[in-house]
């Protein structure tokens, strides 16, 4: 964002001074036009994220026909990020309980070594789960859930959004001529 506050100061042919500054008329359309992209890529990341929990949002991505693997790994990664951040915070104690305090860069040998050892013990998990999944049959795809139907409702309101972007993007293209 800040580079797009930057660009009305930058760019080629038409141009207007305004309290001594020259400001470039095509520097002003492409800021707003990043400026309006970045607006609607976060409301559109916090619209998802606040109606949509992960377990459907894989879904989806299923739907959308990516790669089994990929939807594997953002599976994994999500139901173990929970696991993760508990022996972090184990590994976090026990360096307290010994008196370690970071307050300098002297002390980043310490956490460069806590980070390997938490990389070590998460892929030894990893390798754990992995063999308990064999065990039991997988065969490296996923159980399916029943198809959920979608309603007229979540059709509009997933439709919003770009119908949003298109009218800006046309309302941009329209003042640019």
């Amino acid at each position: 964002m800040l580079f797009a506050f930057l660009m009305p100061f930058f760019g080629t042919g038409k141009s207007f001074q305004i309290l001594g500054f020259t400001i470039y008329e095509s520097g002003v359309l492409a800021g707003l036009g990043i400026i309006a992209k970045g607006t609607l890529g976060i409301l559109t990341a916090i619209v998802l994220s606040s109606t949509t929990t992960a377990r459907e949002l894989l879904r989806g991505l299923e739907r959308l026909r990516i790669p089994a693997l990929i939807i594997q790994i953002a599976t994994f990664m999500l139901r173990y990020m929970n696991v993760v951040n508990d022996e972090m915070e184990r590994m976090r104690i026990a360096r307290a309980s010994r008196g370690f305090e970071a307050t300098g860069v002297q002390h980043w040998k310490v956490l460069g070594q806590s980070a390997g050892a938490l990389f070590i013990r998460s892929y030894e998990r990893g390798e754990r789960v992995h063999l308990a999944m064999i065990s039991r049959g997988y065969q490296g795809l996923m159980p399916q859930e029943a198809n959920i139907k979608s309603s007229k409702t979540d059709l509009m309101s997933g439709l919003s959004l770009p119908f949003l972007a298109t009218l800006i993007s046309i309302t941009a293209f329209a003042l640019g001529q």
